[in-house]
């Protein structure tokens, strides 16, 4: 099992990023995604989750209006849409799915670093 995040980089405060969850090793159309962020000195956060088969998208409150997140399930790929980036979105951002439709994830990735600075 093998949850790849990637799409990481330096961007200017106000500048967009894609980020992307490549997945392998388990039934992807089955599972729902979960996207996830950690600052230094921080607790980890749920960014944003899409549901099996996209029915269902939910994000938290400090993105909505500028992530959007989407889901290729011939490319067994989940991506998070980063649009209108502040410093306070710098973190590592994480992906992990989970069978269930709500509750603890199964699987997770390695993160991917996010920095918004100018």
């Amino acid at each position: 099992v093998q949850l790849q995040a990637s799409g990481g980089g330096l961007v200017q405060p106000g500048g967009s990023l894609r980020l992307s969850c490549a997945a392998s090793g388990f039934g992807f159309d089955d599972y729902a995604i979960g996207w996830f962020r950690q600052a230094p000195g921080t607790e980890r956060e749920g960014v944003s989750c899409i549901s099996r088969s996209a029915s269902k998208t939910s994000y938290a409150d400090s993105v909505k209006g500028r992530f959007a997140i989407s889901r290729d399930d011939a490319k067994n790929t989940v991506y998070l849409q980063m649009n209108s980036l502040n410093p306070e979105d710098t973190a590592i951002y994480y992906c992990a799915a989970r069978a269930a439709p709500y509750g603890k994830y199964d699987y997770w990735g390695q993160g991917t670093l996010v920095t918004v600075s100018s």
